[in-house]
């Protein structure tokens, strides 16, 4: 078992625990792939610390590739004699055959919106040139690829609605590639731009090129190599990559990340730069003098150059720029800041902090549409542009606001909703007549009304009350008998909101219970929640979460041997933490493209910008806290861990574009997993 969580970064997908299990399926042996111990030992200030299968760091040597593939081998093979399975596809695939729509968004005089059939691998973007028209496909990215795996991660539409720059990415990596679209033929032009990561693209109003950021051409190694360096480029139609206007770089923070957008009057070019993951960051601001014909070189003003909170660029009257922000105000403000007299002492508040979150701003039809987190769950409300309040708009039940789109001018705007048995609907708000309707409604195979979904506190072990929520089916005995899967994540101020699943549905039809706790770390009640779950008060984050089953099992819903944890990224860390600081709690594990080398996750690829979150074990003030809950380092032999299946991937971003038929599969092998190491009844089917 030692072996198999050890190598969780190492590409493919692997098993751990089956032959140790806490669950009540029978017990099975499996003859794990051999793994050569090196004798490699690290010196972290003064604490000598073995890493005996370093080797495994490099995946493109011939002993890892062995290794891997032996390892996927056995997995599959497991999987596959798992006689629920093909019954837990069959329905996985039902459910998921319905048509998705994304929210549409306007660009002169032309509608865009995002579609799934239902089974497509990836969802086609539309134009519409009204919304009765007949819609027509502008991009189709299944044709990009025969597997389905190249997806669109990046889309803007230029300012006269006439060209479409758009990245793509391959097999759920963050690298992206550009290309420009022309909107009414639906050709591509000669622009192609690589070696992008964590960007958007932003157009000048002329249309004559974007604004985009780009790291520099990484070795051989893409896949391992620090990114660092990030620059911001100009690009200029027609003309090729080498030739792009660079805008701004800082050569002495190489850490340093940065994008711009182009304010909507087209005078100024915004500039975000961050550090890592923390939210704090600068904004500095170019003057692009004329709209018709901008300047993209000249002088980058340093408005805000400290990281001394978050600023988020909302829009502009001219010179005075609006920001939301958490500069002392935990739960965010809208401030006002004239560029012309930029002093702390003339900044004007627009909205105040309130006692909810206010997660995300838009200006529309000359309004503040304000979307708010309460207690985790949404509520969308509209203020004038001096603050005003103007009204809540209802939301159909506890849920989440998603996209929201429409421009200043506009006098509509539509907005997605969702929550665990809602599915995703997208909503269109008339700003003249003030009525509210239903734009895009789905139809799926599944009666919710047999179900309920309820929000409980529960105390964690130093006395904080944390939120969580239980959706089941109506009538639930609290006899402990039922089988519980509990998802956390609990980092980088992400905030876990109710939202709609297939793969729940199908978990729930068989009696399941689904619980989603909203841990610290998370942005759930602001900078504050976060700043409780990050560096040396990650414990928190992990005491939630544990503090959570405890519940769960005390009230009744469920036992250890019936509860599985599941997390991804972030989460997938806290599944390793949970599983090797409680095994007994648990009956089975799904950590996914977990953090699982607390002491080494810095030295590859986009890791360095965790540290913002996480610490350093450079750091000699860090490292104590890293090594106590690192879950490579604290696996203890002969120790009984739950059934645990790890799932990773050799280019793994953030599953961004993952095609649905992977995701099906993906999901029926997660399922039949938990239906046999929790002994679900009845897990072949409904």
């Amino acid at each position: 078992m030692t072996t198999s969580l050890l190598c969780s970064l190492a590409g493919g997908f692997l098993l751990t625990g089956m032959f140790t299990s806490a669950a009540p399926a029978p017990a099975q042996t499996l003859q794990y792939p051999a793994a050569r111990k090196s004798d490699v030992v690290d010196d972290y200030h003064g604490t000598r610390v073995p890493d005996p299968y370093r080797w495994l760091e490099d995946p493109d040597s011939p002993e890892s590739r062995a290794w891997i593939e032996a390892q996927n081998r056995l997995t599959a093979a497991y999987l596959a004699e798992i006689p629920a399975r093909a019954a837990i596809r069959e329905r996985l695939t039902k459910l998921w055959n319905y048509p998705k729509y994304g929210t549409p968004f306007r660009k002169a005089r032309r509608y865009f919106f995002f579609k799934n059939d239902g089974l497509q691998n990836q969802s086609v973007l539309y134009k519409q040139a009204s919304l009765t028209a007949d819609p027509e496909t502008l991009l189709d990215p299944n044709v990009l690829s025969e597997d389905g795996t190249v997806a669109l991660s990046t889309l803007a539409v230029s300012e006269d609605g006439r060209l479409l720059a758009y990245g793509t990415s391959a097999s759920g990596s963050d690298w992206e590639e550009f290309r420009v679209r022309d909107v009414a033929e639906g050709r591509d032009l000669s622009d192609h731009l690589k070696w992008i990561k964590f960007s958007g693209a932003s157009w000048t109003n002329d249309g004559a090129g974007f604004f985009y950021s780009r790291y520099p051409e990484p070795g051989d190694k893409a896949l391992t190599d620090v990114n660092r360096f990030q620059r911001l480029y100009y690009h200029r139609l027609g003309t090729e990559q080498t030739e792009d206007v660079l805008v701004y770089e800082r050569p002495d923070q190489p850490d340093w990340g940065m994008n711009a957008e182009v304010t909507d009057d087209g005078r100024y070019a915004v500039l975000h730069v961050w550090l890592g993951t923390d939210r704090r960051n600068r904004v500095y601001y170019l003057d692009l003098k004329d709209a018709r014909r901008p300047k993209v070189t000249g002088e980058v003003v340093r408005l805000l150059d400290d990281f001394d909170a978050s600023y988020a660029f909302v829009g502009n009257d001219g010179p005075v720029f609006y920001f939301l922000t958490d500069l002392q105000a935990p739960r965010k403000r809208v401030i006002a800041i004239d560029t012309r007299h930029p002093e702390r002492a003339r900044w004007r508040e627009i909205i105040p902090q309130g006692p909810d979150v206010l997660d995300g701003i838009h200006i529309i039809h000359d309004t503040f549409v304000a979307n708010y987190m309460h207690d985790a769950s949404s509520r969308l409300r509209l203020f004038t542009l001096e603050g005003r309040l103007v009204k809540d708009l209802p939301l159909p039940t506890l849920g989440s606001i998603g996209a929201i789109s429409g421009e200043r001018k506009d006098d509509e705007m539509f907005y997605a909703f969702t929550s665990f048995l809602y599915p995703t609907t997208i909503f269109r708000y008339d700003f003249k007549s003030g009525g509210t309707s239903v734009f895009k409604a789905p139809t799926i195979d599944f009666d919710p009304s047999g179900y309920e979904t309820k929000q409980v506190f529960y105390t964690s072990k130093d006395g904080t009350r944390v939120p969580m929520f239980i959706t089941h089916k109506k009538g639930l005995r609290l006899d402990g008998s039922n089988p519980t899967y509990l998802y956390g994540y609990g980092g980088f101020n992400i905030s876990l909101t109710p939202s709609f699943s297939v793969a729940m549905l199908v978990w729930l039809e068989q009696g399941g219970v689904y619980a989603v706790p909203n841990l610290r770390g998370g942005g759930e009640y602001g900078e504050e929640w976060h700043q409780a779950g990050m560096h040396d008060k990650k414990q928190n984050v992990f005491d939630d979460f544990i503090a959570a089953a405890e519940y769960l099992i005390a009230q009744g819903y469920t036992s250890p041997s019936k509860l599985a944890i599941a997390g991804g990224s972030n989460g997938g860390l806290l599944v390793g933490a949970a599983i090797t600081q409680r095994p007994e709690l648990f009956g089975a594990a799904l950590p996914a493209v977990g953090v699982m080398d607390m002491l080494r996750f810095h030295k590859f690829t986009i890791g360095w910008a965790w540290v913002t979150d996480y610490g350093s074990a450079d750091s000699a003030a860090q490292f104590p806290y890293l090594y106590k809950y690192s879950p490579l380092h604290n696996i203890r032999p002969g120790t009984r861990y739950p059934a645990t299946l790890v799932t990773t991937a050799e280019k793994a971003g953030h599953g961004a574009g993952k095609p649905t038929s992977k995701l099906i599969e993906e999901q029926a092998d997660r399922m039949a997993f938990l239906v046999k190491n929790l002994a679900v009844e009845g897990g072949e089917g409904r």
